[in-house]
Parts: structure tokens; sequence; C-alpha cells
């Protein structure tokens, strides 16, 4: 098993970089997740270009490579978290200073779009990195499960169990068995369009993370479809399936669910549902790029820390 870069985790008064190098993202957002790190006794520093916006970009493909490549240089930041998802990352992920995050490992957040933040990170420095809220999520309140999730994740180096939950829609999703790995992946969407791409992971002997939000069920079809056929779910050891929001069906037609069971199945391997990682009102912190285990007959997957202390 590959050994990840774990970063240190962050202490009172560490310096915090927010930066949007996907989506826009509003100013009450954002001054929101400024004062939850406040409390929890953290300093923060907005990216110079952080609240811009270029359409559905938060400002050019420059200055969201120049605020992110800026944080991963900076010896006095220690963690990076990402301010929004939406779209964008994918344009600017080629132009990544992996130098300066192989020479300064720092804790880095985020899910949705950032997921090839993620991917980047693990291909180029094989950094451990947290699959977690976006900054503008903490405005849930600090002591919102999302918030304390985070805080958790990022402050301590303890594992992080999580419980497949009845309330979620894929919990029936499930093909039994256990599996050890690391865990790599995060949104559907951005791992199929990563494949034949240098940032696509090798998965073999990996538990594969995926998630998504307003995905039609033949969409997920398509992108399971691609992942299957492209080889890349070759060798897999588990499947860990978090939260597939607003993913229902427009009229007849199977479920995201049922696409989910039968796409899945054919990977033969343990598959885990139900997990609330992902675009829900509410959801938990994991380390990706962390060993891990998935006990699909206890309904758990266990994720080591990503930060050493």
């Amino acid at each position: 098993m590959i050994e990840p870069v774990r970063p240190a985790t962050l202490a009172d008064g560490d310096l915090v970089a927010l930066v949007s190098p996907s989506g826009p993202v509003r100013a009450a957002r954002a001054d929101a997740a400024v004062g939850v790190l406040t409390g929890w006794g953290l300093r923060t520093r907005l990216g110079e270009h952080a609240l811009a916006r270029n359409g559905y970009l938060a400002g050019t493909d420059e200055q969201r490579l120049a605020d992110l490549n800026g944080a991963f240089a900076d010896p006095e930041v220690r963690a990076v978290l990402c301010l929004r998802g939406g779209y964008g990352m994918q344009r600017i992920v080629d132009g990544l200073d992996l130098d300066a995050v192989r020479d300064d490992p720092k804790l880095v957040m985020g899910f949705s779009d950032i997921t090839a933040l993620h991917l980047a990170l693990w291909q180029g420095a094989r950094l451990a990195t947290v699959h977690g809220p976006v900054a503008a999520q903490l405005d849930k309140g600090a002591q919102s499960p999302t918030a304390l999730g985070a805080k958790t994740v990022l402050t301590s180096a303890v594992p992080v169990t999580v419980k497949a939950d009845e309330a979620e829609s894929t919990f029936r999703v499930r093909r039994p068995g256990r599996a050890e790995g690391v865990l790599l992946g995060g949104n559907l969407a951005m791992l199929a369009s990563s494949v034949g791409t240098v940032h696509m992971p090798d998965l073999t002997g990996a538990i594969l993370l995926i998630e998504d939000i307003n995905e039609q069920p033949y969409r997920i079809d398509r992108m399971l479809t691609q992942l299957l056929r492209s080889g890349a779910l070759s060798g897999l050891a588990g499947v860990a399936i978090g939260q597939f929001t607003d993913c229902d069906a427009e009229g007849e037609g199977p479920s995201a669910e049922d696409v989910l069971e039968e796409r899945l199945g054919a990977a033969g391997v343990p598959v885990l549902g139900g997990l609330p990682i992902g675009h829900g009102d509410q959801h938990v912190a994991i380390g990706v790029g962390v060993p891990a285990v998935l006990d699909a007959d206890a309904g758990t997957l266990t994720v080591q820390p990503v930060g050493r202390a």
C-alpha cells in the first residue's frame, strides 16, 4: 500500500488560506467561514481574488491559479480551504505548483468540483487531503455536524468511522464483504471527466468513494459505464457510496440507486451505500489518499487520519 504524505494537523494560531479555485462565492458566506475558523483559534487570510466573479468562475483562470499556488508556496499557511465547488478546478489543475506542495505539505479541504484538486495532489505529490465541506458551508454554524466533523479532521490525528444511515437514499445499495485499501475519489462527474488525463489515479487495490448531485439516473449510468469501459474500476477493492442528492428520475425508469446497484455489481467487490458524505444538508469530512476499511456487513467505513500530530 502506498504511504501517503500527511501534513501536520492545525494548532491554535495557525494560518488558514481561503481560496476560490472554482465557482464564485458571496462575501457573506466567506465572512461566515472566517467567523467559524477564528472561533476555532485559527487565523484566516482570503486569497486576493477569492471574492472575484467571472461568469460561472471565481475570477479568471490566472487569478484563481495564482491564489491557489500562492497559498501552497506561503510557508506561514498551514491549510488551504476551498470556499466553493461549482466548476472551474479542472481548467487550472495542470498549472499547480507541485514542487511547492512537495516542499511544504499543507492540509487541503473541499469536495464536489474540488475532487479534481484532490486527484491532482494525490497523483502529483501523494498528498493526503480532506474530502469535506467547502469553507462557505461553515455558514451552517460552528455547532453543525458539518462544521464539527471538519474541525475533527483538520485539528486531530484520529481515525473517522462513518456509519451507513438509513435516512440516505443510497442506503439499500450494498454488496457484502470487507475491503481494505487507500480511499480515493469523490465526485462521480469529476472522476468520469478525469478518465484519459494524467490525474486519473490507478485504483488497483483502492476503495473508491463516489457521490454526486443533480444527475439524472441515465447520466449516472453513463459515467459509471465510462469508468467500467475505460478499465478504471478493474482491480478495485471496494466502493463507498455517499449522497446522491436530487438525482431522482424524471418520469418512469430506474432510480439512481437501481443504476448504482446494477453498474457497480459488475465490479464484483464489496459496496456500501448510505454514507452521509457529499451534497446532503449535513455531511461528514473524511480523508482521501489514506488507508481505509470498508465493512459492508457492519455498515461502516473507517478512515485513517489525514494529519499527523
